[in-house]
């Protein structure tokens, strides 16, 4: 950042009148002082740019309101003061979710992603053999159906079809498609019950 980039030096632009000798002792802090100002910021908001903006901002704001100055602190002090003001609305104005990439390194190595930290949400293997033979059962439980009732089971809760789809594709009522439905689950319930106390008498 240039001091030439605050725009100093374009008293005409301005309403306010602003004291000859106040402009120059301003020119001397800012060529002293520049760096200083931008660290302030940078402590305050974690973020070169939003640093920059931020001494942008206080310096435009401390030239526009030079007359207010009363030299009763150094120069330095008072324009460290704006922009610590100015770095603090900066950061009020933030959003207050920061956004992280799950690809952005962290640790004191760099040594891991976000993306590697988080747990895997995908069913284990054991959960997909588990998941695998408990439908195997089921398949062959259902297989045991009478048709009318397999058909209806297998439309609507292994295909995911509507109540209304599922009569149309049988030519029955609703009505009918449900109540098949509700008796081929209870029969499922009733087998798979009897299944699981013959597993635990072997067992």
């Amino acid at each position: 950042m240039q001091v030439a980039e605050v725009n100093i030096g374009i008293e005409q632009s301005l309403d306010v009148p602003i004291r000859e000798n106040g402009i120059q002792e301003m020119q001397n802090v800012l060529s002293r002082c520049l760096p200083s100002f931008y660290r302030n910021a940078y402590r305050h908001l974690g973020n070169s740019a939003d640093a920059e903006d931020a001494v942008q901002d206080a310096l435009l704001s401390a030239y526009r309101h030079l007359d207010q100055f009363r030299a009763q602190a150094q120069m330095s002090t008072w324009l460290t003061a704006i922009v610590t003001n100015c770095a603090r609305m900066q950061l009020r104005r933030r959003p207050r979710q920061i956004h992280v990439s799950l690809d952005e390194r962290f640790g004191e190595e760099q040594e891991y992603s976000v993306s590697e930290r988080l747990p895997d949400c995908r069913p284990s293997p054991e959960d997909d053999c588990r998941h695998s033979e408990l439908h195997g059962h089921l398949m062959q439980l259902v297989e045991q159906l009478s048709p009318p009732l397999r058909k209806t089971f297998q439309l609507r809760a292994l295909e995911g079809l509507t109540t209304s789809e599922a009569a149309r594709i049988l030519g029955v009522p609703d009505g009918t498609v449900k109540a098949r439905l509700t008796r081929a689950r209870a029969k499922l319930r009733r087998q798979m019950c009897r299944a699981l106390d013959t597993q635990l008498r072997l067992v």
